[in-house]
């Protein structure tokens, strides 16, 4: 694994783990608490930054220039802070029947 795949997985797992705490911090119905946010934050990061790595190539280009570093780290926050939000509102849902 080269150095800039490392980097870019660092980067889609810690903008998931900004993103899942952003979004619980937003949207109360969504918290699952600090650990369970970052966890799904961090889940959702490697999982949107691979699909959009797929989608546009120029992300995926290898290199550590600024923007490819850049979208990977959005791309990791905002994927992350939509699986929080699901996670989070599935699993409150789910508190509130029981």
């Amino acid at each position: 694994m080269t150095t800039a795949a490392i980097v870019t997985l660092i980067l889609q797992l810690v903008g998931g783990a900004i993103g899942g705490n952003g979004i619980a911090g937003a949207v109360k119905n969504t918290n699952l608490g600090t650990t369970g946010n970052t966890i799904a934050g961090a889940i959702g990061g490697l999982a949107g930054g691979a699909t959009l790595s797929s989608l546009i190539p120029a992300l995926a280009s290898g290199g550590l220039d600024i923007g490819a570093l850049a979208g990977q780290l959005v791309g990791g926050g905002v994927s992350g802070a939509i699986v929080t939000a699901i996670v989070g509102m599935i699993m409150n849902s789910m508190k509130s029947k029981a």
